[in-house]
């Protein structure tokens, strides 16, 4: 895995905004601009290190499925969550209810440093998808037509909502939180939108703040109180579960009035940072995890502590041999994991996470960020990457996608 110093393309904001990266700047508090999407690089992996990241992927996953019933039981405690929301995680186990995508952050140095190492696992709002199927896919035909890229992202989610359409009751109702301001949460939905169209199935977009609850009925509703039958919402589950709302999101005696939602509730446990230790306790000394405990290093001499419901990096306290950094935010109050240090690598002075995306199980393709600081937050830059082999044809792309639908157990 190299960094390669690239030429960005003239005009290249006004293109990938409008692919839909309406926030190819991060604004910060001062009023300046910092490109977000950074195409004066790229980053190359090679074939070796694509497999390589790939059966990782797919193996993290399994154990988290694992890591999930487990968390279920209440073996590590409420998780920070209120009351009866591990009852709702278990029933929606049991009930065996489809998830659609997710994203693995990983520590990785390249097929010579060793195997990938897990940060955490954005398993219940991931964004950076669009910039990871489109926008740098987009930048690949146009730089480097001649290359291939470790993304299927779009042909999978596509296959992956026709694979779901008949455990779904139509119209799927996509919503979002309006309060976001710059237009990310907003266009995730609108693309997976787009993809649940392209497959075929009908769809309706709403904001969070727009669905209702039905008492009388018990059910939840819509625009024009229609019933919502199938949701899927990039809102946190945690949060969702903590509103008034909440109480009414469980397994309903009569499925004909139940909501199927995507992400379904079970990935509220796997969103949650104790999902780290979780794993630690069931797969000690796995080379793919790192030490990890709750509330407390257990003996870690250098160490991360992540308050289980934070995102973008908020709150993290690092501890390690000349660093003692903390960021700021509102976290930590729900609890806290305590996870070993192990710096980030550093390509021409830029520290390095990899997205590693999942889609229906499998994995999917990769979004690179990088950043100034050791804490990967809301100030990282997008960076796209290809791969040093030559880009194969639209149908064997396809034949691939397609090989692992018809794979065992499907």
């Amino acid at each position: 895995m190299r960094r390669v110093p690239s030429e960005p393309r003239t005009g290249w904001r006004e293109t990938v905004e409008s692919q839909g990266l309406v926030f190819p700047v991060t604004v910060r508090p001062d009023g300046t601009e910092r490109p977000y999407w950074n195409e004066n690089a790229y980053y190359e992996l090679g074939a070796a290190e694509v497999d390589q990241l790939e059966e990782a992927t797919e193996q993290l996953h399994g154990m988290c499925l694992e890591a999930a019933r487990h968390l279920a039981s209440g073996a590590m405690g409420p998780l920070g969550l209120p009351e009866g929301s591990l009852r709702l995680a278990q029933a929606s186990l049991d009930a065996g209810t489809p998830s659609l995508y997710g994203r693995f952050d990983l520590r990785y140095a390249g097929v010579d440093e060793g195997p990938p190492k897990l940060l955490e696992y954005n398993a219940d709002t991931p964004t950076g998808l669009l910039e990871s199927a489109v926008v740098q896919w987009f930048w690949l035909e146009d730089t480097h037509p001649d290359r291939d890229q470790w993304n299927s992202l779009h042909e999978r989610l596509v296959a992956a909502w026709q694979d779901l359409a008949p455990r779904l009751t139509q119209p799927v109702w996509f919503a979002h939180h309006e309060g976001e301001a710059t237009g990310e949460e907003w266009m995730t939905v609108t693309y997976l939108r787009d993809t649940a169209e392209q497959a075929g199935l009908a769809t309706q977009g709403i904001t969070m703040g727009q669905i209702g609850y039905n008492e009388a009925a018990e059910y939840f509703v819509g625009h024009e109180a229609q019933m919502l039958r199938t949701c899927f919402k990039l809102y946190p589950w945690e949060d969702m579960l903590r509103e008034p709302f909440g109480r009414w999101v469980e397994p309903r005696p009569n499925p004909m009035y139940g909501t199927t939602w995507l992400e379904p509730p079970w990935k509220v446990l796997l969103s949650n940072k104790a999902l780290l230790a979780a794993l630690w306790h069931l797969y000690p000394g796995h080379e793919l995890l790192l030490p990890a405990y709750l509330d407390e290093p257990h003996g870690l001499t250098e160490w991360v502590a992540k308050p289980l419901h934070g995102r973008e990096g908020a709150s993290i306290r690092v501890h390690a041999e000349g660093i003692e950094h903390e960021q700021p935010g509102g976290y930590g109050a729900e609890g806290w994991c305590y996870q070993q240090w192990c710096p980030l690598p550093q390509l021409d002075g830029n520290k390095v996470v990899l997205g590693s995306w999942v889609v229906d199980g499998r994995a999917a393709g990769v979004g690179i960020r990088e950043s100034d600081g050791w804490i990967t937050d809301d100030d990282a830059r997008f960076v796209p990457h290809l791969i040093d082999t030559a880009s194969p044809s639209e149908a064997q792309r396809a034949a691939w996608v397609d090989d692992d639908r018809r794979g065992p157990g499907r």
